[in-house]
Parts: structure tokens; sequence; C-alpha cells
């Protein structure tokens, strides 16, 4: 039997970040962050740097990492609603990981002030997947934190037999967090005899014994109706909001993009956050999957700073044809924007071809280490994921935090 288990070694203290830069955006508005070169997904904090700006002279090509402060949300979810007491002590809550994204499933442990929970995972010589719980979860309240994210298929069935697992140990709830919710593409049929593979996927997490799914991003909302138990959608909006405040960019010359016209409504919340600014759409006509043909631009975009956003990039074909087209049109820069890095080939060698000031993702998702380019930034949600997880578990508003 071949053996890939998963140890986690015991929560670390947090490190203290100390950064902080005036939004141009908002009035009455800061950030504080901090940046780190990005490490391997089963690493942990090497070292930290305080000035942001200075951080994105990434000449060695390795991309930086802007940080939440230490127990503290985005800006943009700051305000009196915050105020209503969370109880953040809980011997009935346990954190699990699988192997997707370890890296991401410790910062939520380390925000939430929890030890990752004990399991072993194995793969037998034939690929088959074994998953044990190394700790009594009898009686309480168990998330665990799965993206399903290349290889897509592996990392499903990893998910589907770790719930399993939680609800035959007798866990009085199970929660599937995941980040990134594979095949949320596939969720209409837009020829004759397609599947919807969506609804296959949320089917089979449900009757795997999941009572609730913890989801960022989804790529449409009406992926959240194919589920028979609660769904709570996190946005990941705020966290890049804040990055984007910290740029000394004067509202007056930034404009939001859609790369096309299904994005339109997540770019219009966008560009509402940034001082209801301008908006632009890209027509595009797609030939196949994954083959994205540019055709028009609707908007102005002459002598301003362009911001395309998306909830993933898979090849970058979109976001490239996109630039290329914003670049004709006269933007002074164009800056990508999204949840999830796929990062499927060739879109390394796309986005760092010249045409992005920068690419701005989140750590939904692992990039590994032969995707670094110097145009990346990759911020944390690990924050954001830990407050709900704690709002969920004690029963209080998740919306609330997005209002």
């Amino acid at each position: 039997m071949a053996s890939l288990g998963l140890s986690f070694p015991p929560a670390a203290k947090t490190p203290t970040y100390l950064a902080s830069s005036s939004s141009t955006f908002f009035s009455n508005s800061s950030l504080s962050v901090t940046t780190s070169q990005y490490r391997s997904r089963n690493s942990v904090f090497a070292s930290f740097k305080c000035d942001m700006p200075e951080s994105l002279n990434v000449g060695n090509g390795n991309p930086s990492i802007p940080i939440i402060n230490e127990r503290t949300l985005p800006k943009f979810l700051e305000s009196a609603r915050m105020e209503k007491s969370v109880c953040r002590t809980s011997t009935r809550l346990k954190l699990f990981s699988g192997t997707a994204n370890p890296a991401l499933a410790q910062e939520i442990a380390w925000y939430m002030g929890l030890e990752l929970g004990k399991v072993n995972i194995k793969r037998f010589a034939d690929g088959e997947i074994y998953v044990q719980l190394q700790e009594s979860v009898r009686g309480c309240d168990v998330y665990l934190v799965q993206p399903t994210c290349t290889p897509t298929n592996e990392n499903l069935m990893e998910l589907l037999i770790m719930v399993d697992a939680c609800r035959r140990a007798s866990a009085k709830k199970v929660t599937a967090v995941i980040p990134y919710f594979g095949y949320a593409r596939a969720d209409r049929k837009t020829q004759g005899r397609e599947s919807i593979a969506a609804k296959l996927v949320a089917n089979l997490i449900t009757e795997a014994g999941a009572d609730r799914v913890l989801a960022c991003d989804l790529h449409s909302g009406q992926s959240m109706g194919y589920f028979d138990i609660p769904v709570d959608h996190v946005y990941c909006q705020p966290v890049i909001l804040d990055y984007l405040a910290s740029k000394s960019i004067s509202s007056e010359d930034l404009v939001v993009v859609s790369p096309d016209v299904g994005g339109v409504a997540r770019a219009r919340a966008f560009a509402k956050k940034l001082s209801d600014a301008p908006l632009a759409i890209v027509d595009k006509r797609r030939s196949g999957h994954n083959v994205a043909e540019v055709m028009n631009l609707i908007g102005d975009v002459k002598g301003k700073v362009a911001v395309m956003v998306d909830d993933m990039i898979d090849t970058a074909g979109t976001i490239v044809k996109g630039a290329a087209l914003l670049h004709q049109e006269g933007a002074r820069e164009v800056y990508a924007c999204c949840t999830h890095a796929v990062f499927s080939p060739p879109a390394i060698e796309r986005l760092s071809g010249g045409l992005l000031q920068e690419v701005i993702v989140t750590n939904t998702l692992p990039v590994a280490e032969k995707n670094y380019f110097p145009q990346l930034t990759i911020l944390s949600v690990a924050n954001l994921l830990g407050e709900t997880i704690w709002r969920v578990h004690d029963d209080s508003s998740v919306s609330s935090i997005f209002l």
C-alpha cells in the first residue's frame, strides 16, 4: 500500500503583521497587511516584509502575498454590525483538512486559535483513498476544508470519503468547506444531450452525509440551488478590494471591466464598492471549451486604469485577449483580479506576457511554485473563512458580514 499520509504540526502562533497604508478610494478607510514569499503547499511562513508596495518589485519571479492583520477582517467588513459577540471558544468544533490545500486550512486554524484535527489519508496502490480520523468527533461540529481542484476527481472523492468517515464517527454536524467548487461551470445545458455536472456533484456531497456547504465565489449563483442542504456563499471581493484600495490610483482614473457578458453583475457590484467606478464590458464569443474570441468593447477605457474582474482564471484566454483589447482601446494599465487561480496550461505563459500590470488572486487554490511569475499577487482568504466558520458554528448571521 502506497502511503500519502497527511500529518500536521501543532498550531503555530500567528505571526505579527505590521504594515498599514491609506486608501485612495475611500474616506476613513485604511489597510493593514504584510507580505511574504509564497511557499509550497506543505510549508509554513518563512519571512515577512512590512512595506506592501515595495513587495511588488519581485525581480526573482516570486509572487507576493499580502496577508490580513492577525485576527482582523478586511476593512470593507468592519462596521457596527461586527460588534455582535460571537462565541470563539468551543471544544465541540473540529477543523480538518484534506490534501488539496492544507496550507489554507492551517491559516484558518491560526485565525480561529485551533489546532487542525488529526486525520490519516492514504492512497492504495490501485489509487483507492483511505481516510481515518485519529481523534474523536462524537457529538462535534466538524468542518472539512477541501477545495475540489486539480486533480479534481481525486480531491472530490477524498472529500466524500472524509464526510462519510465523520458521519460514521457520530459527528453531530458535518460542514464541507469548499473554497473552490469544481464542476461549477457545468451548471446548465448549453447544447442537447449535455450533463449538468454541478447538480450531480451537489447530490454526491449531500448523499455522502454533509449537513452544510460553505463555498467561495461560486461560478454562478444558481449552483446554490442544486444542493438540498444549506449553502453559505462566501464572497472574497472584500479581500481584493482592500488590496486595490492600497494602490496609488485615483478613483477618477479607474474603470472596472467585465471580461464577458455573464460577469456583468459581478463587475457591477465590484465597481460600486470602488467609489461607484464606471463599468466596461468585453463582448466575447466562444468557439469551444477553453477557447475565447474577443469581439469588441462596450464602454470607455481610454487613458484609464482598467481592472478586469472574474471569478476564476483557467487557461487565461479570456483575460489576456480582453487585456489586449483594452490596450488597443487606450487603457493606461490593466489589472486582472480573480478569486480562483486555476492556472491550467498555457495560463502562465499568457499571464506573464506583459499585457497585465498585475494579476491578483486569492489562495482558495494552492499555487504551485512552477506557476510563479513576477506579476502575481496572492491574497489570503483564511481570516474571512475562519470568521464565517465561527459564525456558522455560533448560529450567527453570515450574510450580514458582506452587507
